[in-house]
């Protein structure tokens, strides 16, 4: 917690004479700023990261706490180990999994005194501050305020939700984005051949290569965790290429044949939809398991989700929609591998809604006949009246309120006398949409002002 004693620094120097006693996602850290892989947004000259490692001069002005929110394996804990090697500052680690108010307090007594006897300035990494509870945050909060310590934090959970608000007024959010493959496959690349990384001592081939991008689901550290374990594999059959059965035997994880930009996606995709459709709710978890397992991007599944809502399910169940909805919005805040337990959930529940597309075929012969110039006027009572003069054009008059007559039906037109014998809304009689099937003709009846059919009164 405070300067390094003889036991941290003898574990380092053996680090740096034997890599090897180091795991290969630690030893390809990045040094610097110019070393971290995505991220740009925030690494631009004058950005609060860059103000921590001392660039951009002094001045009034110091640098502010931050929180760092993203994904794991994008790169939090990464940058706050840059920061640590290229500020001069004194810089102060804790994990919120193990520290309590105690070491807080601790770590901020040492600032205080290193401030005020040795004029060092003070960086706390507090890594995972969403485990911290309101009243351990609320230790942190003179210190940040008064700028004893310069807080970076990092949390994978939304910290609107996990970070009491004055910490989070008192800090900057700094929003990390999911690694790309390009970003990823740069990293492999260099792990591959600098000498603190495997050194040139296997190769990886394109199929290899894209098997590690599926497991590493843009996390980083996945990606050379497993890379390490399928190097390992391959010397130890005194190999130097890495083959794809290596990898997969390494890592114990079969290479789904998906290729997120090509054919598979859209037709698993495609499949997963339709299986949805049928009803078939084995089928439809079988290719909703290959999407996961291939490292499909959770909001495009979701997305897909909500479209299969309205488009397939409709008012047979009207619960269905919502269900998608909060799928996906669960999924944007816990994303992989948790995910894959809400996405399940809603695959199960829309496969096995009652079904009807009446909504959906409502909608496209709406949108035909508009297509085709079957637009017309708006009635004139519908037309809006608040704005003067619009009496004198006939706007607005004769409307009808319909809470003001019996059964709130009031008999006149809405559509545009192009349209007004359209029905465009047929409805089933699956699910729910059956008590929509028994009220539309009742409805559309007294809009005309004609009887309900017998019995529907």
């Amino acid at each position: 917690m405070e300067e390094p004693d003889l036991f941290t620094a003898a574990a380092e120097e053996r680090q740096e004479k034997d890599p090897a006693a180091s795991p290969l996602a630690v030893r390809m850290r990045p040094r610097t700023l110019e070393e971290v892989v995505g991220q740009r947004h925030l690494l631009k000259p004058g950005s609060p990261l860059r103000r921590l490692v001392g660039e951009g001069g002094g001045g009034p002005a110091g640098p502010s706490s931050v929180i760092l929110w993203g994904p794991p394996g994008t790169g939090k804990t990464t940058l706050a180990h840059v920061v640590s090697k290229a500020t001069n500052k004194r810089f102060v680690e804790l994990s919120a999994i193990t520290a309590g108010v105690k070491e807080v307090r601790a770590v901020i007594e040492g600032a205080r005194r290193a401030t005020g006897g040795f004029g060092r300035e003070t960086v706390l990494f507090l890594d995972e501050i969403h485990r911290f509870s309101k009243a351990q945050q609320d230790s942190l909060l003179p210190a940040v305020e008064n700028r004893w310590v310069t807080l970076v934090a990092a949390t994978t959970e939304n910290p609107y939700f996990s970070v009491i608000s004055p910490l989070l007024s008192r800090s900057l959010l700094l929003t990390l984005e999911p690694l790309t493959d390009d970003d990823i496959r740069g990293l492999l690349t260099r792990a591959l051949t600098e000498e603190r990384g495997l050194d040139g001592a296997v190769t990886l081939p394109p199929d290899a290569e894209a098997h590690l991008l599926r497991i590493a689901g843009g996390d980083a550290r996945r990606a050379l965790t497993a890379l390490e374990a399928g190097a390992g594999a391959a010397l130890a059959k005194s190999e130097d290429t890495l083959t794809l059965q290596t990898l997969e035997e390494a890592v114990d994880r079969a290479a789904v044949s998906y290729d997120r930009q090509g054919d598979q996606h859209y037709d698993v995709a495609s499949a997963l939809i339709k299986s949805i459709r049928g009803s078939d709710v084995d089928a439809a978890l079988h290719y909703l398991a290959r999407m996961i397992e291939a490292g499909e991007d959770p909001r495009f599944i979701a997305r897909r989700l909500m479209i299969s809502a309205s488009e397939d399910i409709g008012l047979a169940d009207p619960t269905a929609l919502p269900t998608a909805v909060a799928a996906a919005q669960a999924v944007a805040l816990i994303g992989f591998p948790e995910a894959a337990l809400t996405l399940g959930h809603a695959t199960i529940a829309l496969a096995l809604a009652p079904k009807s597309n009446s909504a959906t075929l409502a909608i496209g012969a709406a949108m035909d006949d508009v297509r085709a110039g079957l637009a017309g006027p708006v009635p004139p009572h519908l037309r809006d009246g608040h704005y003067q003069g619009a009496a004198k054009l006939g706007h607005a008059q004769g409307y009808v309120y319909p809470h003001d007559v019996p059964g709130g039906i009031a008999t006149q037109e809405y559509a545009p006398e192009a349209v007004s014998e359209k029905r465009y809304y047929q409805p089933t009689r699956y699910g729910a949409e059956a008590r929509y099937a028994d009220v539309v003709e009742r409805v559309r009846a007294r809009l005309k002002g004609e009887r309900p059919p017998a019995g529907e009164e």
